[in-house]
This record gives structure tokens, C-alpha cells and sequence, in this order.
């Protein structure tokens, strides 16, 4: 009999526990590496190659190709032999996602600061300028596993996050399952050759002419660089809801957000003036120009919001109310660039497509690169660059295909 209740008593405890249990979940939160901004600054510097962790976006300007290392610098790549692309520099900036170059100056963000470096004698690379606490908005790079932040006792006016530590917690299950990330408004989430370089379509710096645009999640930063070495900044404005990219063609700026383009035109270039907005689904969205029409792609699926992955193609010739003209299905779009009829799509892990614009609108894929991985391109003039995963490719037209010149492993 006391066997029996013993095991009853267990059952019982048993029951109990597992409703308490119940009750619990394991969550993933994400905590904040940091670094004091005086050491953050005091971190930029030019050295020799290194190995590129991991790989972000292309620019090109003249005979070198900068390949981003997500939050660590550039990679500055001879391709004076693009059969035979050779490494030469690094530029340590920590907090970098972007460049732009004009003349010999290198613009560069460094989270919340803009650096000048001076590329004129590509061996003897110097720094130059550094405006601080010019951007409100950089890239934070929460992990993508985390399902909680806990910001603990990050300062902005002091500190800048440097990374990202995981780890899991038995916490009380809640109703609400999404991320609620409290910050106050100072803590804010985020083509032809010439003298001036030429960047992807996941650019989110654009030179013209004088003039320096750089967007973060919702506002755009205006420079002025006439000076070069010297730059001057002039203003920061708002530019929309969650801007990913920044395109320009003839006077006007194109930015891509999760939810639609914004077009702003240059007519005074100190203060570009919105003239309309293209609304869609949500969905991860760089932006390309030609004539009058718009090509943008629309990624679904982890963080972009939506399943559905397209192409469309927007109707510009009346800027004040772009319209919806065609919608093409994709897999895994990223990037994409236009020479001549062509448009070149990179649609991740299904490759680079090539869709020949038998007009403006209508498009016919003509040949698929499969077995690699594409993420954005630059079309030059006589070749195609292009970097996936971790391989820097380059190609040669030929009619309406290419053919590969050199694929260069970058770690």
C-alpha cells in the first residue's frame, strides 16, 4: 500500500512539473559586445592583406575592386589582371558597411562617424578626416538567431556595439512572441566609370557630383565634398521607412526600403525633395534605374516578412506616380544590374540570371549561372563583377550571355 501511494505521489509530482514546465520556454537573447568609442576610434588602420571573414559589398573605381568585410573594413584587390585579381591592402575601419570614392578619396562609415582615407598612391593609403557622430543610424547586425535583445548597459553617447554574444534562457512564456527592442530616439535601429567609382545595387552611399548621400534605416545624410579631403556635413533628413538601398540616375535618387521605392530629386542637392513613393508587400529591396523604369527585387522569407520572391518593374516616366508594369517570379533574389538590354539578376543560391529586355517591360530569362551563389553585381563596361558567398567572379559579354574570366576565393 505505501508502494502504491509512493507512486501515486510521483505521478502526481509529475503532472505538477510538467504543467510548471509548461509555463517556460528556452529563448535565444542577444547581448551587446562594446567598445568604448575612443578605442573604437582609435582602431582604424592600413596594413597588409589579411584573410576576409565575411565577405559584404563590391565597388569598384578604377583598377581596384574594395570588397567589404561586414563590420571590419575593406579589402582593397588589384584587378589590373582580372584573370589573376590580386589582394594588396586592408583598411581596418570597425563599424563599416559602405564606401564610395571620388578623385582618390575614399568616403567610409564607421558606424556613427564618417572617414575620409586618401588612395592616391594605393601603397602609401592615409587617413585623412573624420567627422564624428554624423549618423544616428548604423547597422546594429543583431543576430538573426536571437529572439530577445537585452541592450544591458549600452551608452550611445559612449559606446559602440562591436558584436554579439548568444545565450539561451528558461524564461516565462509570454503572448507575445515578436522582439520588442525599447530604445530612446538617439538609439536607432538600422553607373559609368569616371572619377567617381561605381557600387553595387546594395549601395547605400551615392556621390554626385559635390555632394555625398548616405541612408540608414530611415534617414539620409547630406555631405557636402567639394573639398574632398575636407567634407562637410550639411544635414540629415528623413527619407522613409526602413531604407535597405539608394540608387541614382540622371537627378534623382532611388531608395529602396522593405516596403516600396522613394524617389527624391536633386533639384537643390543640399536638401533632396521626396517627390513619390511605390508601396508593395514588405520584402527585402535594392533598387536599379534605367530610362524610365525601375527594376527592383523582392526578397521573402527570414527577415524580409514575406514568402514571395519577385521581380517588378516599375513605371517611371511620371516620377510623381510610379506605377506597377510587370512582376516576374524568382527564388532568392539579392542584387541586380543593367547593361544595354540586358538585366542581370542575382538570385542567391539559384544563381545569377541573365533576362534579355526585349522591352523595357518584357523580359525573357535567357540563361541561368547555377552552382553559384549570387548576391550582388556591378556590370562595367567590359566586364561583370559579381560576389557570392565566398567567391569574387568576373565575367566577359558575350552577346547575351558571359563567360567567366576569373573566380577568386576570398577566405
Amino acid at each position: 500500500m505505501k508502494l502504491k501511494y509512493l507512486f501515486l505521489s510521483f505521478v502526481i509530482l509529475g503532472v505538477l512539473a510538467c504543467d510548471k514546465n509548461d509555463d517556460y520556454e528556452f529563448v535565444q537573447v542577444a547581448t551587446p559586445q562594446l567598445m568604448s568609442k575612443s578605442a573604437f576610434r582609435s582602431a582604424v588602420e592600413v596594413s597588409v592583406p589579411k584573410t576576409i571573414d565575411t565577405p559584404g559589398k563590391i565597388y569598384v573605381y578604377q583598377d581596384y575592386i574594395f570588397v567589404g568585410d561586414v563590420n571590419s573594413g575593406i579589402h582593397v584587390i588589384d584587378n589590373s589582371k582580372p584573370e589573376s585579381p590580386k589582394p594588396i591592402k586592408f583598411i581596418e575601419i570597425p563599424g563599416n558597411e559602405d564606401i564610395s570614392v571620388k578623385d582618390n578619396f575614399l568616403y567610409a562609415d564607421s558606424a556613427t562617424d564618417l572617414v575620409v582615407f586618401d588612395i592616391s598612391d594605393i601603397n602609401n593609403v592615409s587617413f585623412v578626416e573624420r567627422l564624428e557622430d554624423v549618423f544616428n543610424v548604423y547597422d546594429y547586425n543583431i543576430p538573426t538567431e536571437a529572439e530577445d535583445v537585452d541592450f544591458g548597459g549600452f551608452n550611445f553617447e559612449d559606446d559602440i556595439i562591436v558584436g554579439w554574444t548568444l545565450t539561451t534562457e528558461r524564461r516565462k512564456k509570454e503572448d507575445n512572441n515578436l522582439i520588442d527592442i525599447a530604445l530612446d530616439d538617439s538609439v536607432v535601429l538600422n553607373t559609368a566609370e569616371s572619377a567617381t567609382g561605381t557600387g553595387g545595387s546594395l549601395a547605400r552611399f551615392q556621390v554626385v557630383d559635390n555632394y555625398l548621400y548616405a541612408v540608414g534605416n530611415y534617414e539620409m545624410a547630406i555631405f557636402n565634398i567639394q573639398n574632398l579631403a575636407e567634407p562637410v556635413y550639411e544635414d540629415t533628413q528623413y527619407a522613409g521607412w526602413n531604407i535597405e538601398t539608394m540608387f541614382q540616375a540622371e537627378e534623382y535618387l532611388y531608395l529602396g526600403s522593405t516596403n516600396g521605392m522613394y524617389i527624391y530629386n536633386l533639384v537643390n542637392p543640399a536638401a533632396p525633395a521626396f517627390v513619390s513613393e511605390f508601396t508593395h508587400w514588405e520584402g527585402c529591396d535594392p533598387v536599379v534605374v534605367d530610362g524610365d523604369y525601375a527594376y527592383l527585387t523582392l526578397r521573402g522569407g527570414n527577415l524580409c516578412w514575406q514568402l514571395e520572391s519577385v521581380l517588378e518593374v516599375i513605371d517611371i516616366s511620371d516620377k510623381t506616380k510610379p506605377t506597377l508594369a510587370a512582376r516576374y517570379d524568382l527564388e532568392n533574389p539579392y542584387g541586380l544590374g543593367i547593361k544595354n538590354n540586358m538585366l542581370y539578376v542575382c538570385d542567391g543560391t539559384a544563381g545569377l540570371k541573365l533576362f534579355e529586355r526585349e522591352t523595357p517591360k518584357d523580359l525573357k530569362l535567357v540563361n541561368a549561372l547555377k552552382g553559384i551563389q549570387a548576391k550582388d553585381v556591378i556590370p562595367l563596361e567590359n566586364s561583370l563583377i559579381l560576389i557570392g558567398g565566398n567567391t569574387l567572379y568576373q565575367f566577359e559579354y558575350i552577346e547575351n550571355n558571359v563567360e567567366l574570366i576569373s573566380s577568386y576565393i576570398l577566405n
